[in-house]
């Protein structure tokens, strides 16, 4: 059965904003990596990469304020600060100042973990009925699936 954000039992609702607050996190870590890679790359590649990274972090940053739209959506209490997001991501700040080859492997892995909590997120909404919510994760997840494959055709 279909369940609306109205209908969704307090604990499955509980669930569901827990996961995508994860999601919350990683992407805006994401966004921040993203974006200092963008600033900082060098090297033969800095065109297509300045351009690539800015292309990522334009869109991870319109993703947070969906996925943090559909934990409000879901009477919850997104996670607005960049502490609690950092604590909470799996994804890391890149550490000193990565060559550009590093830059994309790191990269390329956040979109990997991001994918990852996407699909369970997800999952989780589909065993709870919350279609949006698992359209959503699911709609993110192929974004981030294709820029890992983006970048990681950069690193062949």
């Amino acid at each position: 059965m279909t369940q609306t954000a109205q209908t969704l039992s307090t604990d499955a609702s509980a669930q569901i904003i827990e996961a995508l607050n994860q999601c919350v996190a990683e992407t805006a870590v994401t966004t921040m990596l993203a974006q200092n890679f963008h600033w900082n790359v060098t090297g033969m590649a800095f065109g297509p990469l300045h351009e690539l990274f800015q292309t990522i972090y334009e869109d991870h940053f319109t993703a947070q304020d969906d996925l943090a739209e559909r934990v409000k959506a879901l009477q919850g209490h997104a996670e607005g600060t960049l502490a609690g997001m950092l604590k909470r991501s799996k994804v890391a700040e890149a550490e000193g100042e990565p060559a550009a080859e590093e830059m994309i492997r790191l990269l390329k892995e956040a979109q990997e973990t991001l994918a990852e909590t996407l699909a369970g997120a997800g999952e989780l909404a589909a065993e709870q009925g919350d279609t949006l919510t698992e359209d959503l994760c699911i709609e993110r997840g192929q974004t981030h699936e294709k820029f890992a494959w983006m970048l990681r055709a950069h690193l062949s």
